[in-house]
């Protein structure tokens, strides 16, 4: 089992960056892919993107690819969302999630087994 914690969002200006992390616990942190998500008021959830556990391999939604990168240090237990070029619309609640699934060309929700608690990215316009 992982146990993950979200850490670093926070109230920017649109144009901003801000860096979130995803610490885990609990388990072999490389035996898992790492998925990001976030929820937007009165939304749902959508994916934005993943990492594979052992050789870091990525994937984004178009949505966010160009601004977001995603990146993992297996030695820290730990994995980041960098958030460039924010805009208003990108306030939500940010999730990271752990699964055995990668794929280089889609993002399935269902595959991650355990997430973390969320934490909230507000961006000002």
């Amino acid at each position: 089992e992982v146990q993950l914690v979200e850490s670093g969002g926070g109230l920017v200006q649109a144009g901003g960056s801000l860096r979130l992390s995803c610490l885990a616990s609990g388990s072999t942190f490389g035996d898992y892919a790492i998925g990001w998500f976030r929820q937007p008021p009165g939304k749902e959830r959508e994916g934005l993107g993943s990492i594979s556990g052992s050789d870091g391999r990525t994937y984004y939604r178009d949505r966010v690819k160009g601004r977001f990168t995603i990146s993992r240090d297996n030695a820290a237990n730990t994995a980041y969302l960098q958030m460039n070029s924010l805009r208003p619309e990108d306030t939500a609640v940010y999730y990271c999630a752990a699964g055995t699934y990668y794929s280089d060309y889609r993002l399935l929700e269902g595959s991650f087994d355990y997430w973390g608690r969320g934490t909230q990215v507000t961006v000002s316009s």
